[in-house]
């Protein structure tokens, strides 16, 4: 039998849609297809999952420069200023494993639709927040539309493309959605310059209306007939353990780690994140099936990402904040440093995708991974009265190698592990590995740089710049050596799963079907 279909159902009365469909079976039983990247619904298919995830990405990243501004405009303290940013990350990594089994049984679109939904009204309450507590809880229910936002647009894609078509648009995708992550700064510089910070949470908008326009062409993807359990402890476990841990980070940095509310709390994260598995493996529809962890390469991949994605988190905030405190960077400045990284990784994308379905992902991750290390090594030099041109370019243009070397193969292999009707859930947690990777890492700035004890974050830098870089890079190191052990070229390889085996899973090669022995 072959196993390269997904599940889902077309879009009524859309001639476009009709026309674009491979004709396959749906995992759901109705009549389904997939569709060409290179067709009318294709084209509103990476349209609208480019703009989805690019809100992500911008909502994730654009607080980063405008937070000296908001710290003094709202009299925030270091903590509050980063629950600002951990409160969003926290509300993703908590909810995505849900919002992931959510895509896969309610719709991919339709619960992509929701979370920009969400986004969008979530979006006026941080732009008028008349306090720091009043952002953190905007900034949490923006983090909520967003769980159901980024997973849900990968598995979209991946779901409804044609089997041949995944890699390239996975590449497509990944480039252009990256736009968010540096640009975003960039433009959240330029406001904050010329207009104010609060305007950051209303530039989403547009690309929430484009989204949701494009997704009007793009025919359902999932497993409409697949029973769901309303997992609420196993959720409640998620988010304690999430939040207990990185409470315990912000609190332990602001207030000192002697504060009995931060042992406590750490004690809460961790004993909750080990309560999470055996409830989640008595459960009959648990919000994360234990069974996806049966694939070695699976598990490899997504403890990298945690390392990787952790390492860029941390990297990044510390350039931007190095830029302004250190260097003397305005906002726009500081946002367009890192500019170049960009545009090396949107012409780098593409070409890994091609190159992913004919090597495979191993070497290409590992190169991509050691290159970022070399450029965070080369960027922690980087010190009051440096310039731009021989301290930070070169080092952006080294993360721009590493991460368009690394992204698109990592993502493909990731969803390669699993069957169509789990990308949702697969999506959701290699997302959650990234989005867990990044709130820790970002939660533990001020005790990396050593901003403790009521020193400020640019007090800090003077000192803790330079070991924070560091400490990153050798983080990339080990996040290389995981790959390096954990994840296989072989695409003759049979599945890892125990039984029953998943429908539609896609070998590593991304190129044909995987047929079943």
């Amino acid at each position: 039998m072959n196993r390269g279909t997904v599940g889902g159902a077309n879009v009524a009365g859309s001639p476009a849609v009709d026309a674009d469909v491979v004709a396959a079976p749906s995992a759901g039983g109705a009549g389904a297809g997939l569709i060409a990247v290179r067709s009318p619904a294709g084209t509103a298919l990476i349209v609208a999952t480019t703009l989805a995830s690019t809100v992500g990405f911008f909502d994730a990243n654009v607080v980063t420069v405008a937070v000296p501004a908001i710290s003094r405009d709202l009299h925030a303290s270091v903590a509050s200023v980063q629950w600002i940013l951990t409160g969003y990350l926290l509300a993703v990594a908590g909810l995505l494993l849900v919002a992931g089994a959510f895509s896969d049984r309610f719709g991919r679109r339709r619960i992509l639709a929701v979370g920009l939904t969400v986004m969008l009204v979530a979006s006026l309450p941080c732009a008028l927040a008349p306090s720091s507590a009043f952002l953190i809880g905007a900034r949490v229910a923006q983090g909520i539309g967003a769980a159901m936002v980024v997973p849900s647009s990968l598995a979209l894609l991946n779901g409804t493309l044609r089997v041949s078509d995944r890699a390239r648009g996975i590449g497509v995708w990944a480039g252009l959605a990256t736009l968010g992550t540096t640009f975003g700064p960039f433009v959240g510089g330029w406001l904050v310059d010329h207009a104010s910070w609060r305007w950051l949470f209303v530039a989403n908008v547009p690309l929430i209306l484009g989204a949701l326009a494009a997704l009007a062409r793009v025919p359902e993807s999932g497993d409409l007939s697949r029973r769901l359990s309303p997992d609420v402890l196993g959720g409640l476990l998620a988010v304690l353990g999430l939040g207990g841990v990185i409470y315990a980070l912000t609190d332990g940095a602001a207030n000192g780690w002697s504060n009995p509310r931060v042992p406590i709390s750490l004690a809460v994260g961790i004993g909750s994140l080990i309560a999470l598995v055996p409830v989640e493996r008595r459960l009959r529809s648990p919000m994360l099936r234990l069974s996806l962890f049966k694939s070695r390469q699976f598990d490899g991949i997504n403890a990298m990402t945690v390392l990787y994605y952790g390492a860029l988190a941390a990297a990044g905030y510390l350039v931007v904040l190095q830029c302004q405190l250190q260097l003397g960077y305005t906002p726009t400045q500081a946002g367009a440093a890192l500019i170049p990284a960009s545009a090396v990784f949107l012409v780098l994308s593409p070409v890994s995708g091609a190159l992913t379905a004919r090597l495979g992902p191993r070497r290409l991750m590992v190169a991509g991974i050691l290159a970022f290390a070399v450029g965070l090594l080369w960027l922690s030099t980087a010190e009051s009265g440096s310039g731009y041109v021989q301290t930070i370019l070169p080092g952006a243009l080294l993360w721009g190698l590493g991460i368009g070397l690394a992204v698109t193969p990592l993502t493909a292999a990731v969803l390669a592990a699993v069957g169509d009707p789990d990308l949702g859930e697969a999506a959701s947690i290699s997302d959650a590995a990234s989005r867990l990777g990044g709130v820790i890492a970002i939660a533990a700035v001020p005790a990396l740089v050593g901003a403790t004890g009521g020193l400020s974050l640019g007090d800090a830098l003077a000192d803790g710049y330079q070991p924070a870089m560091i400490a990153a890079a050798v983080v990339c190191v080990l996040a290389a050596a995981v790959t390096w052990i954990f994840v296989s070229d072989d695409s003759e390889a049979p599945p890892r799963f125990a039984p029953p085996p998943p429908q539609g899973c896609i070998p590593p090669n991304l190129n044909r079907p995987l047929e079943e022995s």
